[in-house]
């Protein structure tokens, strides 16, 4: 006979079930929609971070599975033929330029493999430390790695440090991937890698998104950037009428490989 489960499993599978469809739920919210105090919630969510169901924020929690994307790992060895298009396509447009201010993921690191072969001198700056591994067999390109606390899980760094040395350059062009292009704009899964991104974008004079059509119609945890006449999408296929709709209408740009 299966055992019964107690009334904190019970409580800590409402949590996740809460955050799962709210993320921005607060302690007090939960508590009070659970009917406990806050005490209670703050021991529920210290448990369930300790056993990786979720992760702690500045009052509140992000629950794991509630990501949907892969861990880079995983991701390198998906859509590779669309990312390699991608990126070819994006260096077609960024070519000329002096500097670069990159993000990371799997479609950034297909753009870096076809970067790195670039026979000029180039500035590139990145916080994720697979796309200057990259760079760093071509002499070339001058690497400038940004400072901050490394995420493991992406391979990059990010805090309040990486967000006040982005905040130092103005790289004329920004390069990142998302985890969800949607009508809204676009998206990060991950908070902190988010925030980076977010401040990337910010200093840029033009912005570039690299994601392929497996990112259509989602919307992560974190909105980086709505549609506007900086922002392009590269991508491997014309998204479907309201997002081909949303880009026109706000002045962005839709760039397929040929």
């Amino acid at each position: 006979m299966k055992p019964s489960r107690s009334r904190k499993e019970q409580r800590q599978d409402n949590i996740l079930s809460a955050l799962e469809a709210n993320p921005a739920l607060r302690v007090n919210q939960l508590a009070e929609e659970l009917d406990v105090s806050t005490e209670t919630i703050r021991r529920d969510l210290a448990e369930l971070d300790q056993a990786g169901r979720l992760s702690r924020t500045y009052g509140g929690a992000i629950v794991a599975q509630n990501r949907f994307e892969p861990l880079l790992n995983d991701r390198i060895n998906l859509n590779v033929a669309e990312r390699q298009a991608i990126a070819t396509r994006a260096l077609e447009e960024v070519a000329g330029e002096e500097a670069l201010l990159l993000g990371g993921g799997a479609t950034m690191l297909q753009f870096a493999r076809v970067l790195r072969n670039i026979a000029r001198r180039i500035t590139v700056i990145t916080p994720a430390y697979p796309i200057a591994l990259e760079l760093s067999s071509n002499p070339l390109i001058e690497i400038v790695l940004l400072p901050g606390g490394f995420e493991p899980q992406e391979r990059m760094v990010c805090g309040p440090e990486t967000i006040r040395a982005v905040e130092r350059y103005r790289a004329p062009v920004v390069l990142i991937g998302a985890s969800g292009v949607s009508v809204d704009g676009i998206s990060e899964a991950m908070l902190g890698v988010g925030e980076v991104y977010s401040a990337m974008l910010a200093s840029a004079g033009r912005s570039y998104v690299l994601a392929d059509h497996s990112k259509f119609e989602k919307r992560a945890l974190v909105l980086l950037d709505r549609w506007h006449d900086g922002l392009s999408l590269i991508t491997d296929r014309e998204p479907a009428a309201e997002l081909s709709a949303a880009l026109r209408r706000n002045g962005s740009g839709l760039l397929l490989p040929d």
